[in-house]
C-alpha cells in the first residue's frame, strides 16, 4: 500500500483538516466514560501542532439526523477533553462547513459533528468540495470509519490540494498490511464467533492465504456438524455445512488444515452458575451445551500458536466471560503473548479477552478498527483506503 503520510509532510503555516474517530462512549449526563480514541488522536494533532499548522479537527459522535444538532450530538465533551489532554485550549466551532471561522499556526479547533451536515453519509460532493476548500492537507485518521465512503472519509481525500494518512491510520495500514499481505510464514488465522455467517467471508478470504485456520465457538460448532461430530444443543448454523466443509476442503487442497476440537466444556445452560463438564469431543450428549474447548485442544491450539510467524486473532473460542468457559480463549492469549511472531488482534469481544488477561503488550498490533478490520480480513476494499492510494500514485 502506497499513501502519503502526515508525517512526511512540510506542514508549516499549512491549514490542516484531520478527521479523526472520537466516538466515545458517555453517560446520561453526557461525562465521557473512556477516553482512549481521544488520546489515539493526539500524536497526528501534537504533530501538526509542532510542525507550525493550524488544525482543525472533525468526528463523528453517535448516530445524529443529518441538519438536526441535538444535545446530545455535541462534541462539546470531546473538546473540554482534548483540551485537558493535549494541553491548550480547543475551541468548538459550530456551522463550519462554509468557513467564516478563523484557526491560526499552531492554534487546534474541533469542527462541531460532521454527522450533522447535511450530505455526509451520502458522500455528497458538493459538501466534500467546500470541506476541502477548507484545507491544504487532509488528513484521515479514523481507521474505525475507512470501510464507509462518506463525505470526511471519502469526498474530502478527493478533492483537498493534499490528502494523507494520519499516524494512527498509518500505523493500522502497516500492521494489516504486514500481516496479511507480506506474512512471515507460517500465516496463522484464529476466528472465531457465534455465528459462520457473520464471517463466511472472512474464512473464505483467510482460507486461501493463511497456512493454519483456527475456527472457535459457534463457528466451529457449525465445522464439527460438518465433519460428523455431535454438537448436542450447541450453537451452530445446521444450513451452513456444506460452506464450512467448502472451507475444510480449500485448505486442504493447499496442504493447511481446521484442527476441530478434540474435547470440549460442556453445560447444560450457559450462565454464571453453569456447571462446566470437561469431556471428549465423542462423549457430547444431546442435551450438552458446547461453550469452550477443552484442556487438550488449547494445547494443539497453543502449539500451533508457537510454530507461527504470523498470527491474526478475531473472537475468543469460548465464551470466556464465564472463567470456567474461558479456558481456551486463556490459552490462546498466553500463547500469543508468549510468541515471538508478528501478531494483530482486533474486534471487541478479542479486545476485551485481550484487557482481560492482560497481554496487551505482549501483542504487536491491536487494532480498534471493528468494522473496518473485519472488512479489511475479507479482502474488501476500504474506499477511505483506497482514495488515499489514488491521491499518492
Amino acid at each position: 500500500m502506497k499513501f502519503l503520510r502526515l508525517t512526511d509532510l512540510p506542514l508549516a503555516g499549512k491549514r490542516v483538516f484531520i478527521r479523526a474517530d472520537l466516538n466515545v462512549p458517555q453517560d446520561d449526563a453526557g461525562n465521557i466514560t473512556e477516553d482512549t480514541r481521544i488520546r489515539a488522536t493526539i500524536p497526528g494533532i501534537k504533530h501538526a501542532v509542532a510542525a507550525g499548522a493550524a488544525v482543525m479537527v472533525t468526528s463523528h459522535l453517535g448516530r445524529p439526523t443529518e441538519g438536526s444538532l441535538q444535545p446530545g450530538d455535541t462534541l462539546a465533551p470531546i473538546a473540554q477533553r482534548l483540551s485537558e489532554v493535549l494541553g491548550q485550549p480547543v475551541r468548538l466551532v459550530q456551522d463550519w462547513t462554509d468557513g467564516g471561522f478563523e484557526v491560526k499556526p499552531g492554534e487546534v479547533v474541533l469542527l462541531e459533528n460532521c454527522r450533522v451536515n447535511k450530505g455526509e453519509k451520502k458522500n455528497d460532493e458538493q459538501l466534500a468540495r467546500k470541506m476541502a476548500a477548507l484545507c491544504d492537507v487532509y488528513v484521515n485518521d479514523a481507521f474505525g470509519t475507512a470501510h464507509r465512503a462518506e463525505a470526511t472519509t471519502h469526498g474530502i481525500a478527493k478533492f483537498a490540494p493534499v490528502a494523507c494518512a494520519g499516524p494512527l491510520m498509518a500505523a493500522e495500514l502497516d500492521a494489516l498490511g504486514k500481516a496479511l499481505e507480506k506474512p512471515a510464514r507460517p500465516l496463522l488465522a484464529i476466528v472465531a464467533g457465534s455465528k459462520v455467517s457473520t464471517k463466511l467471508t472472512i474464512l473464505k478470504s483467510l482460507a486461501s492465504k493463511v497456512d493454519q485456520l483456527i475456527v472457535g465457538g459457534g463457528i466451529a460448532n457449525t465445522f464439527m456438524l460438518a465433519t460428523g461430530m455431535r454438537i448436542g444443543k450447541s450453537l451452530a448454523e445446521p444450513d451452513l455445512v456444506g460452506e464450512a466443509q467448502a472451507i475444510i476442503d480449500i485448505m486442504k487442497s493447499r496442504g493447511a488444515q481446521v484442527p476441530l476440537p478434540v474435547d470440549v466444556v460442556v453445560a447444560d445452560e450457559l450462565s454464571a452458575l453453569a456447571r462446566a463438564n470437561r469431556i471428549d469431543a465423542a462423549d457430547v450428549k444431546p442435551g450438552d451445551l458446547i461453550l469452550d474447548v477443552g484442556a487438550k485442544t488449547a494445547k494443539t491450539f497453543a502449539s500451533l500458536i508457537a510454530k507461527a510467524g504470523t498470527i491474526v486473532w478475531n473472537g475468543p473460542v469460548g465464551v470466556f466471560e464465564y472463567d470456567q468457559f474461558a479456558g481456551g480463549t486463556r490459552a490462546i492469549a498466553e500463547a500469543i503473548a508468549a510468541s515471538k511472531a508478528f501478531s494483530i488482534a482486533g474486534g471487541g469481544d478479542t479486545l476485551a479477552a485481550v484487557a482481560k488477561y492482560k497481554i496487551a503488550d505482549k501483542v504487536s498490533y491491536i487494532s480498534t478498527g471493528g468494522g473496518a478490520f473485519l472488512e479489511f480480513l475479507e479482502g474488501k476494499t476500504l474506499p477511505a483506503v483506497e482514495v488515499l492510494e489514488q491521491r499518492a500514485a
